[in-house]
Order: C-alpha cells, then structure tokens, then sequence
C-alpha cells in the first residue's frame, strides 16, 4: 500500500539533535473524532454470529480473547481517564472459516459494588471517589483520611499463570477467568503468594512455562522494584499463584520516588528492567485522598534524568553491578530482547517524551476540530529503537571508545566508567515510518521468537490518539508493510503462527477493527501475515469501545 498522504499544518518540522531526523513529528490537521470508541456499550453475555467477508483459512481454531474499558459512568457520576473504565472481557471464536463474538462485564468488586450504589465507589487511576453521600458531615471528612483501597478493575489485558487464564491491570488483584465463557472465577491476590503492592499485566514466559513478572513493594526499606518467577506446574487443580517467589530486589535511585513501569523485558538468561524518568511521587499518592486528587497527581515526567537499564540473572537473581545508561525516555512496550555474540540486544517502542500517561484523558479522547488536533501534535511520538548492551566488560574493556561492534549496527555502548555504560539506540525504522506517526502495541511470533534474534514485528501506526493502521517491520531492512482504511482504528495486532509453519511470518494477524462513523461498524480483521495482504473480516453487529492488550488462545 503506498504511503497515506499527509494533510499537515504550517508548523510541521523536524528537530536535528545529533541523530538525523530522529525527532521529526508531522502535525495533523482535521483528525476525525473517536469519541464513540470510548463510550460506555452494552455487552453481549451470549454467544452471536458473524458475518464474514471473504475466506478466513480453516486452520485457525481458538478464540482471541481481548481487554479494556466498556463502561465510563455509574449514574451521574463519571471517569476522568481512559484507563479508568470497567473492564469488559471481549471473545472471538473462530472454527471453520466462522466466528462468533460474545462479551461479558468482569464481575469485580468495583463493578459490582458500582453498579449496586448507581454511582463511582471505587477509586480509579485517574478518577478519585467521592464520599457517600448518605454519610453525615462528619463521617464524610474522616473518609479522607482513609487509606486508598487498589481497585481489582482488571481491564489492561489476558495473562497465563499455570495455564489458566486471568485478567490484569498493575494493582495487587488479578480474576482467573474461563476463557470459554468468559466467566469471572476467583480473585487473585498477589499479597497472598509474595510481598508486592501490584504487579504488570505484561508477563513474560519461558518455553518451559516459567513465568516472569514485575511488582513493587513499599515497606519499612522503602520501595523496591520485584523481579517475580512463577513455576508452571500446579500441585493442585485449584492452584494459582502457589510457590511464586522474588527473584530479587532492586533498590530505586529515589526511594520516595521510585520509576513507574508498564512492562519489562527478557532474554535467554536476563530479566532487563527499564528504570525511566517517569516518577511516583510517594507522597502525593499516599495523600490523595486527603487532597481530594486522583492517584495519578502523583505521577510526573523529569527529563533531566537518566534512564537506567538493569540486568538480572534469571537463574541466580544476581543483579549487574553494570548499570546502562541512556537519555531520558520514556517506554510502555518492549518488542523482544536477545543475546548474540556477547551483546544484548533490546528493542523497545520509546518515546522522548514521557507525559503521554497523563494525555489519555476521557475528555480528550472525546474532542474533536481543533481541540483534538492540538491534544495529538502536543504529544510525543513512540518509535521502535534497539540498544545494545555489551554482556562481557573487565577492567580491560577500553573506555570512551564504542564498544559496539556488531557490523551495520549504528547503536553505541560506551564504558564511562566500571559500573557504567552510556547507551545510544538505533532506530529500527526508516524515515517514512514517521508519516504514519511512529508505532505502538508491538508484537511477535511469541512462541518462536522470544528471546531470540527475530525479523519481523508488528504493531498499530499512530496518527491519531489510537491505532489507525497496522504495520509490519522487517528488522532486514527497515522497510515495513500496511494495512490501512481511512476511518477505521485497528487494535493491537495478535500473530497467530500456521500449523505447518516453516518461516517467521508463516501465519495470520488478528485485529479488532472500529470505527466511529458506522454504527455498529465493528469487525475482527485477518491478515496473512507474510503478505499482509486482508483475507476476510468478520463483521460484528454491535457497539464496541476501542480495547487495549489481549492473547489467541489456540483450541485443543
């Protein structure tokens, strides 16, 4: 598909600071409103059918199961952020060239307890409850003293612990879900199993099931960063988090301002963890409630700082005394991370900017004309960059000289000192990705490729507050593939791999297509994903709101 033509504003600029056009962003002009894809729908408890345009291929049986907000306001009360809305659990079934969709409201204390009082009682991300308003005067004022209760409103994605199923966001509660019905099961405290205050909804697995996760704490030391490990056998049916242990502990730069983070990540033999300079102002959060503000008050950006890259080994815990260095970015996702030839290779959507947490405000993401082409062209851009980390540095190692030296590789590790590296990426993309504003919801054949050295990624463009395309990188030459419709926003791309797969990109990609001028316009998407040419599309008849992560759960 040949590049979308631009309709850009006067201002449209690049910034040269040392790494050609790294910076360039292209302001937009008469973006079209999303709102109704962030408007409370109804779901759909029951199994419905499909239409289906085109031939989808008869090996691909399982259902993709998807995450995010479907509900912003309980009686006249209502959500300031996005990532503040209840969370709907969203299912494909896809078997003999048909699929289905169903969806179900996570059954979760904030939920019920919401929906029994018609009103917000449950404090949000970015959403601060007010107290009942049955309370006296006085019952009402001594609430605020009350320590924030962490909200079990599980709406960021699906994740696997012992082959179960359950839905996560960065809280402390989980819900094991039945992937079939979608059914909520049990609450899942991780406060039970090991000592976090939460933990990400971006895991990661080894081949043998292993899983890997990331949770701070905040005690008598302080807060510390938790690299968690979970074993991936059940000793009981009812087994869930059971003999999940920390891996280790690392100990912030700021204890009273420890990094906020997103996800992480791993390698063959390292958990890598992003320290970057979007702060928790302890502070400010422990005190919310008695300011009367959100949670997320007490979350800021500070770019004079580093970010730091810290490496553990995944069998011993041992932490690296060698700390990476890098400018200030900011990153929600990873893409993959291997070793090769005694460097580490890590390859990240970042951003120069790092306030893009506090943007996604419901206000904004429901404006339109210019108010809505302001709120994108004052955000920053994410794009795909690899650093490379050298594995193996003694007190030979030569400094102030590039110790880079893998051939067309155009990233930087120079030794400062003993324990530090400072780091320079390289861009995985050439300059035409910027007309489809940068990249974002990475993902890769999983299965095949984690941890090892990889070709291709896929992911969402940005020229919009959402997804509006999908893309398809080729690390071989930075050259990348799209599937674009003006009008319509996909969702974070699922590869599902062929049965009879021989190379990378031997498979399909699902995706959840919307669009906020068709009523009831909604479709699952399939890409073959070599070609990325469109297969079929399966035509849902109902509203939906735009989702955030999910998984394809391949049937026995």
């Amino acid at each position: 598909m040949p590049p979308v033509k631009l309709e850009t504003s006067d201002d449209a600029r690049s910034v040269d600071n040392g790494k050609a056009k790294e910076c360039i962003t292209l302001a937009l002009k008469g973006l079209e409103t999303i709102e109704p894809l962030v408007r409370s729908v109804e779901e759909t408890p029951e199994p419905i059918s499909t239409e289906v345009q085109g031939t989808i291929p008869s090996w691909i049986n399982g259902k993709l199961l998807r995450n995010g907000p479907g509900k912003f306001e309980f009686g006249n009360t209502h959500y300031n952020h996005w990532f503040d809305g209840m969370a709907m659990l969203h299912q494909f079934k896809i078997a003999k060239g048909q699929v289905t969709y169903m969806s179900r409201f996570l059954n979760s204390d904030a939920y019920k307890n919401n929906s029994e009082k018609d009103r917000i009682v449950m404090s949000e991300f970015g959403t601060l409850a007010m107290p009942d308003p049955c309370k006296n005067f006085f019952q009402r004022f001594l609430s605020r003293f009350e320590m924030m209760t962490p909200t079990d409103n599980a709406s960021v994605s699906f994740v696997k612990y012992k082959g179960d199923y359950f839905v996560s966001t960065e809280t402390n509660f989980m819900y094991r879900v039945n992937p079939e019905n979608l059914e909520t099961l049990e609450k899942v405290d991780w406060n039970k199993f090991i000592v976090v205050n939460g933990a990400t909804a971006h895991p990661h697995y080894d081949s043998d099931g292993t899983t890997y996760n990331m949770g701070n704490s905040y005690g008598s030391k302080g807060a510390q960063y938790n690299i968690i490990r979970v074993p991936p056998e059940k000793t009981d049916a009812k087994d869930t988090l059971q003999g999940a242990n920390i891996l280790c502990s690392i100990v912030p730069a700021n204890k009273s301002h420890p990094s906020y983070y997103h996800s992480f990540a791993m390698s063959e033999n390292y958990v890598v963890f992003i320290e970057q300079p979007i702060k928790m102002d302890l502070l400010k959060i422990v005190t919310c409630k008695l300011r009367g503000k959100a949670l997320s008050d007490g979350i800021y950006w500070d770019p004079k700082q580093d970010t730091v890259f810290h490496l553990v080994d995944k069998q011993s815990g041992e932490v690296s005394s060698v700390k990476y260095h890098t400018k200030a970015i900011s990153t929600f996702h990873q893409i993959n991370a291997f070793e090769e030839d005694g460097f580490l290779m890590l390859d990240m959507c970042c951003s120069d900017d790092g306030q893009a947490i506090n943007n996604y405000l419901i206000q904004n993401l429901r404006k339109s004309g210019d108010a809505l082409d302001e709120v994108y062209n004052t955000m920053g851009r994410v794009f795909p960059r690899r650093f490379v980390l050298p594995l193996h540095l003694t007190g030979e190692s030569p400094t102030d000289q590039n110790l880079n030296t893998r051939p067309s590789s155009a990233a930087t590790c120079v030794q400062i000192s003993k324990d530090k590296v400072f780091c320079q990426h390289e861009d995985l993309h050439g300059d035409d990705l910027l007309e489809y504003g940068g990249l974002e919801f990475p993902q890769i054949n999983y299965v095949r490729c984690n941890t090892r050295s990889y070709r291709y990624f896929y992911g969402c463009g940005f020229r919009h507050l959402v997804g509006d395309s999908l893309l398809k990188m080729d690390l071989k030459d930075k050259t990348f593939k799209v599937w674009y419709q003006k009008g319509f926003f996909p969702s974070e791309p699922a590869f599902v791999p062929s049965p009879d797969a021989v190379e990378e990109d031997d498979g399909v990609i699902l995706s959840v297509v919307l669009s906020p001028t068709q009523d009831k316009g909604a479709f699952l998407l399939v890409l073959d994903a070599k070609s990325f040419e469109e297969l079929a599309r399966a035509y849902v008849p109902v509203k939906m709101a735009y989702g955030f992560h999910g998984t394809f759960h391949a049937s026995a």
